[in-house]
């Protein structure tokens, strides 16, 4: 089973790669998703946030409170590395979890890790394969500000609190440049996929991934 870890900037087009795959036969695993259930209500991920920030981070309904959290971390790197540290190794869990049920289900799959902090994680060593979605930050600012409504500043520091478009790139096995038109993006995920398949078969004669 190949599993291939897909990571980009925000509004770097991402997302449109993951779905391109999907439909190509990759399953895709979201990293959003698997944190948004490391701090479900009832989880040991949840306690761990209070226990660091306080109850201020919990909704009226005892959900963490993104938007009172996000403000608390967004300009303390410390609070930020705090946060991680509590989210990151119960999403790394739960991503095992979910590689192994695609591994009993479908020994041949393509499983593509959909996770746009995959520098921060320090994980690159767990993938077969690293993909880099790349579009410069300024034009990530422009994407932000068009197709999301935010404010110019709100936008760029969006982007400048990430890695730089040098570290992401320093871990690329493949970058897609997403800089271009959409079919532009989705041609080179194409032929990505075809890359794929033809060493798939080489290693394995199995020509289809999907299958």
């Amino acid at each position: 089973m190949d599993v291939i870890g897909l990571t980009g900037g925000i509004a770097a087009g991402k997302s449109t790669v993951a779905a391109r795959l999907a439909e190509h036969g990759a399953v895709v695993i979201d990293a959003d998703r698997l944190a948004r259930e490391a701090v479900a209500p009832g989880s040991p991920g949840l306690a761990a946030v209070v226990e660091r920030f306080g109850p201020r981070v919990l909704d009226a309904e005892g959900e963490l409170d993104r938007a009172a959290l996000g403000a608390i971390i967004f300009g303390d790197p410390e609070d930020r590395a705090a946060l991680n540290a509590i989210v990151h190794p119960e999403v790394r869990r739960l991503f095992h979890e979910r590689v192994q049920e695609v591994a009993a289900a479908a020994p041949d799959a393509v499983v593509v890790y959909d996770v746009p902090l995959l520098v921060e994680s320090r994980a690159a060593e767990e993938f077969s394969l690293i993909v880099v979605v790349h579009a410069p930050a300024a034009l990530r600012v422009e994407r932000l500000i068009a197709l999301r409504g935010m404010d110019p500043a709100s936008a760029r520091d969006r982007v400048a609190a990430q890695v730089s478009d040098d570290e992401r790139l320093a871990i690329a096995d493949v970058v897609i440049d997403s800089s271009g038109t959409l079919e532009s993006t989705i041609e080179q995920v194409d032929a990505l996929w075809q890359r794929l398949v033809a060493e798939r078969a080489a290693r394995t004669g199995v020509s289809d991934p999907s299958s």
